[in-house]
């Protein structure tokens, strides 16, 4: 049996056993409920809650993206480890708040909680706008991911459009069925999977290439002067374009409504617990941006396709390794990818359905409601499918441009909270005119000004309107707006 055989049978292995676990996980629950199917019944323990909230951290630009840019970019890859140690924090003061107000009004989405605050049916279907939008772009870095490691690891046997179509069939397969259950204890397996492997893999490649850690910089540094710095001469990234990536992620990280609406899943105690662990899961990603590091001087940029494509092509072609680490290391990197797959895919079809086209017709019943969801959870694969096919985006541009756009949440969220001045018609201009300025200077504008990121000039810009417009716009409806606000954790 060759190589490539060995790893394509590990890979559709692990395919087949996640696919049971998420599966079964949902299979015992009450199919028809619908808070079920949203929040899992709003008691998941700390140790689902700690791997359903560490896939929105080792996703597929955790094992692709991540090597990638520390290969190509350098120091400006370090950026991960930085958001992902420190955007969770204000969870532990805003999603016990956040959750005592969805279990009062019972809600479980964003749009649900924004249009109860500013009572604004317009405000809830922009949002289920934005964050259809935003996910299909986050959910093509997943699909990207998972068929690049199949067409890769056999040998490009598999396509990327087949690769896409049988890792993410799986996904939508138990979303549909088990809803945020099935994604939960998925995530628990796919998590423990890729940790392991992920730092097994990372020091196996840094001692077989440099001998050591220590080497490996060292190595770097003597060759590459200033592309392990910010700013500096031979750098690829100024400081003010690092910062304020930092500063995107960091805003945006709880703005994302997978990870939003969370705070409605499990009780308060389990959240600040959550906080005070979750940096822990920033650990993980250093083996896989030292594979990156590790790579510089010893492959060629042009014997690659793309950057992403960094790790899986060092382990089948530089390496020369046997099969079962192929299928391994693959088996990894689809955990990632499938861990916030699921996630992204079960709140994009709630946030769609809540905020949309329950405000289209007000008259849906809760079973129609559910039915709409699962029928949605195939719709939005299908189209981030048809991106991640035709796209020609590498995953962490990907990734960026999808925060920008789910970054312009944050001023409506942090005023519905701490704010009863803040009117409906100022966070929806806001959203808006922050969107367009974040995808303008994204897809269209050749630069930024002053270097800053696209998603913090738009969310600049949304601020500044915010404040504006409700200055023009105070309504005497305070009541719903001093409940939100006197809410505590």
């Amino acid at each position: 049996m060759t190589q490539w055989q060995i790893a394509m049978i590990m890979m559709i292995g692990y395919l087949v056993v996640a696919l049971i676990i998420g599966v079964l996980a949902g299979r015992k629950q009450d199919k028809e409920s619908l808070e079920e199917f949203t929040v899992a019944g709003g008691n998941l323990g700390l140790f689902v809650m700690w791997f359903l909230m560490g896939g929105a951290v080792f996703s597929a630009f955790s094992f692709l993206g991540a090597p990638g840019w520390a290969f190509s970019r350098g120091a400006p890859a370090l950026y991960i480890i930085t958001y992902t140690a420190f955007a969770i924090l204000p969870w532990y003061i805003i999603g016990p708040k956040i959750g005592k107000i969805g279990r009062k009004h019972n809600l479980y989405t964003v749009s649900g909680f924004l249009q109860k605050r500013y009572s604004s049916r317009g405000l809830a279907m922009l949002i289920g706008i934005i964050t259809l939008l935003a996910s299909i772009q986050y959910l093509a870095t997943q699909m990207k991911g998972m068929a690049y490691i199949f067409n890769i690891m056999t040998e490009g046997r598999i396509p990327i459009w087949l690769g896409a179509l049988l890792s993410y069939g799986i996904v939508v397969v138990y979303v549909a069925t088990g809803g945020l259950r099935a994604a939960a204890w998925s995530d628990v397996f796919q998590g423990i999977l890729m940790i392991v492997i992920s730092w097994t893999v990372g020091i196996t490649i840094v001692n077989q290439l440099h001998d050591s850690i220590p080497n490996m910089f060292r190595n770097l540094t003597e060759s590459n002067p200033g592309f392990l710095q910010i700013g500096a001469e031979g750098s690829t990234m100024s400081a003010m374009a690092y910062t304020t990536m930092i500063l995107v992620s960091t805003i945006g990280f709880l703005m994302w409504p997978h990870l939003f609406s969370k705070s409605y899943a499990t009780k308060a105690r389990t959240i600040k617990k959550t906080v005070l662990v979750y940096p822990v899961f920033a650990l993980f990603l250093i083996p896989l941006l030292f594979v990156g590091f590790a790579s510089v001087n010893v492959i060629d940029p042009s014997q690659i396709g793309s950057p992403d494509e960094i790790l899986p092509y060092l382990i089948t072609t530089v390496m020369n390794l046997p099969g079962w680490v192929y299928g391994l290391v693959g088996a990894g990197a689809l955990a990632a990818a499938m861990s916030t797959a699921d996630a992204i895919t079960h709140s994009a079809s709630l946030e769609l359905t809540d905020g949309f086209i329950k405000n289209v017709n007000k008259d849906l019943s809760s079973k129609q409601t559910l039915l709409i969801m699962r029928i949605g959870v195939f719709v939005i694969g299908g189209l981030a499918y048809f991106i991640t096919v035709f796209g020609g985006q590498g995953l962490i541009a990907l990734l960026l441009g999808a925060y920008g756009s789910i970054v312009q949440f944050a001023p409506g969220v942090y005023a519905a909270l701490y704010s009863k001045r803040v009117t409906a018609p100022a966070v929806v201009t806001g959203m808006i005119v922050g969107t367009i300025v974040n995808y303008y200077y994204q897809l269209v504008a050749d630069s930024q000004p002053l270097d800053i990121n696209p998603g913090i000039l738009g969310l600049l810009t949304n601020i500044a309107l915010v404040v504006i417009v409700s200055a023009f716009t105070q309504t005497k409806e305070l009541e719903m707006a001093e409940e939100y606000r006197k809410i505590g954790s």
